[in-house]
């Protein structure tokens, strides 16, 4: 009797398996380089075409090594989109797509970028969604590429994109009045790396820093972000938080917290947190999505330093 049910059960779940295999059968595969540019594509196909994301939840772009599943799943692909702006370190995805003779897409194309310090030398920071604005131009980058992949879904992405454009519009003004409860001398964000440039310009933080990230271990597409980290260094950044005046520091989903937290502890500042960067959160999670990250970052920042 029980091995009846057993395997009556199997067979329904293999039918099952079978039918969604047949319904997403012709179906265009995109394949995103970061969790972020997954979730804007999947707002824009909606259920006409299969998104996925070659870095899972808490992945670090910079310095992300692929594997041989990777380059499977860029094979399967019919687009590629990647982030650019060297987000990828040493190029990654665009290798992947060139290697595997896919065409892919610079989500980033048209963004005026805000310059990062990457050694000796001025480079264009990468990390431009935390900037909501600067996700439209994202997204409509994304809704070309649809279109031109798939031209009869037009009407559906560029529906699809229009909701999520005024959703962004609303997360952006949302933003600013939470911010806005923080007294202007404690708007002070320092973060584990500087990812935070554009969301400190956009939104008026650090602005004894010029409105950029305060960020003890820098940014390196190396092995290690904040690897290159000496002891001349750290001081000058113990001392550099204490004068800030900051009330908090916040670590990072995808950078080991060891040195910020050590920092903390020389400086006597608390943690405040940690912060969605260069990732979304893991399915199920309030940060699985870019929305969702976006607001459980501000509340945090606020509930911290307010």
């Amino acid at each position: 009797m029980k091995r009846s049910i057993v395997s009556t059960l199997v067979a329904f779940l293999s039918l099952l398996y079978s039918s969604a295999t047949v319904a997403d059968e012709g179906k265009p595969v995109i394949v995103a380089s970061t969790t972020q540019i997954a979730d804007f594509a999947r707002q824009v196909a909606g259920d006409r075409m299969i998104v996925k994301s070659i870095l899972a939840a808490g992945a670090d772009p910079h310095t992300y090594q692929p594997t041989p599943d990777d380059v499977q799943m860029v094979i399967s692909a019919d687009l590629c989109l990647e982030n650019g702006l060297h987000l990828e370190g040493k190029n990654w995805m665009a290798t992947l797509a060139k290697d595997a003779g896919k065409p892919i897409i610079t989500t980033t194309n048209g963004i005026q970028p805000l310059s990062i310090s990457s050694g000796e030398e001025k480079v264009a920071d990468p990390h431009a969604w935390f900037s909501p604005k600067n996700v439209a131009v994202y997204v409509n980058n994304i809704v070309k590429g649809f279109i031109q992949l798939d031209p009869d879904g037009k009407e559906e992405y560029e529906a699809r994109a229009t909701l999520f454009l005024q959703q962004l519009r609303v997360l952006d003004s949302w933003i600013r009045q939470q911010i806005n409860q923080i007294p202007t001398q404690r708007r002070i964000l320092v973060t584990t790396h500087d990812a935070f440039n554009y969301f400190c310009t956009e939104f008026k933080l650090n602005a004894n820093n010029n409105f950029l990230s305060i960020a003890p271990v820098g940014w390196s597409t190396g092995a290690e972000v904040g690897g290159g980290m000496t002891p001349e260094r750290r001081s000058k950044v113990v001392q550099s938080i204490k004068e800030s005046g900051a009330p908090a520091l916040f670590v990072e989903t995808t950078i080991n917290p060891k040195q910020i937290r050590e920092i903390a502890k020389e400086t006597g500042v608390k943690i405040g947190g940690e912060l969605y960067s260069d990732s979304m959160g893991p399915e199920g999670s309030a940060g699985e999505t870019y929305i969702g990250m976006m607001r459980e970052n501000v509340i945090l920042i606020v509930k911290a330093l307010k």
